[in-house]
């Protein structure tokens, strides 16, 4: 399965979260999952390759051309896709990914995170999607989201499409059951 991880592209972050998402990327690759990620290759895009890597797992890396300077990118992917736009880059990746995982970010993460959910709400796609909440990073979306759908800004069944996680074991095993029930037919391959 290959699974999308939207994260942290900053090194300036507790080192806590580096640990648990390397560990998230090498537990994909014990079981066979392949990654696909911005290409980045510091902060919790570099931890997720990272881990991957020493399990000798698979890595698409997807980035615009723009970010093709020293040190920006992870240059030991497996394959690694330039686009011209941030927009080439997120439809790729949607495209060539089974699963969506947002692990601790920022503005971008967010704004990938909420745009793949909107799409599965609308019925564009049914591939799983699961946050990893590692320290309790999330615990103030997850209740913004609550509070979201208990004053009818989004309907209840909502809440339903996506799993909150803070093991990787557990997050993985959630992808692999939904993972077995999408059907992907109406989904534009890459």
């Amino acid at each position: 399965m290959n699974i999308c991880i939207y994260g942290a592209s900053s090194n300036d972050i507790d080192n806590k979260y580096m640990e648990a998402v390397e560990k998230l990327g090498r537990e994909m690759a014990v079981r066979n999952h392949s990654l696909v990620f911005g290409g980045g290759a510091q902060g919790l895009m570099g931890a997720a390759v990272k881990g991957l890597s020493e399990a000798e797992g698979f890595s698409l890396g997807v980035a615009p051309i723009f970010f093709d300077k020293p040190g920006i990118l992870y240059d030991k992917c497996s394959e690694f896709i330039f686009t011209k736009t941030m927009r080439e880059r997120k439809q790729i990746m949607e495209d060539r990914s089974d699963a969506f995982v947002m692990v601790p970010g920022g503005i971008g993460t967010f704004e990938e995170f909420f745009e793949i959910l909107t799409l599965r709400q609308l019925g564009q796609h049914n591939k799983p999607i699961a946050i990893y909440n590692v320290c309790g990073y999330y615990d103030d979306l997850i209740v913004m989201m609550k509070r979201t759908a208990n004053e009818g800004f989004m309907k209840p069944q909502s809440m339903s499409l996506y799993g909150i996680f803070d093991q990787p074991e557990a997050l993985l095993n959630y992808i692999e059951t939904e993972g077995d029930n999408y059907d992907n037919s109406y989904c534009r391959q890459a």
